[in-house]
């Protein structure tokens, strides 16, 4: 069953989370996209609230993306877990499905793939709640 006004929380840098945001607002409205810079503002916001999938980028400053994933995992075994990075090697994509990853898309990729890839992962997320707050709005925290 699809997971009606999802939220997404997007950990990457700025500009590569505008394009993706935008993008994912245009083929798929309705999306909650809240986006920060850092493992440790994803995991402040993850004690706030519920997400219906994590999206991540392996190179953060501070906490990698791939401790972030086992954190995630940790605290929950079902949502999602998209990495979209560019890391590009096979062991690169080994150590993140380790860590707890659903899927890895290396960057650039097709923005089609991408969303395409967002929709079924929440699409198959049937376990998953909608969330209270899911607003159809973007919020970027401490992105400057």
């Amino acid at each position: 069953m699809p997971v009606s006004n999802p939220r997404i929380l997007y950990v990457d840098d700025k500009d590569c989370c505008q394009m993706v945001g935008l993008m994912l607002n245009i083929a798929e409205p309705g999306y909650e996209l809240v986006v920060v810079a850092s493992a440790d503002e994803a995991m402040n916001l993850m004690a706030d609230g519920k997400f219906n999938l994590y999206v991540l980028e392996c190179l953060l400053p501070g906490t990698s993306g791939i401790e972030l994933c086992r954190r995630i995992r940790k605290a929950d075994q079902n949502t999602p877990i998209l990495f979209y990075t560019g890391m590009a090697r096979p062991a690169d994509r080994s150590v993140a499905m380790a860590a707890g990853a659903t899927e890895y898309l290396v960057k650039p990729n097709d923005l089609d793939k991408i969303i395409g890839t967002i929709t079924r992962l929440l699409n198959k997320s049937s376990s998953i709640s909608k969330p209270e707050s899911a607003s159809g709005r973007r919020v970027y925290q401490g992105i400057y």
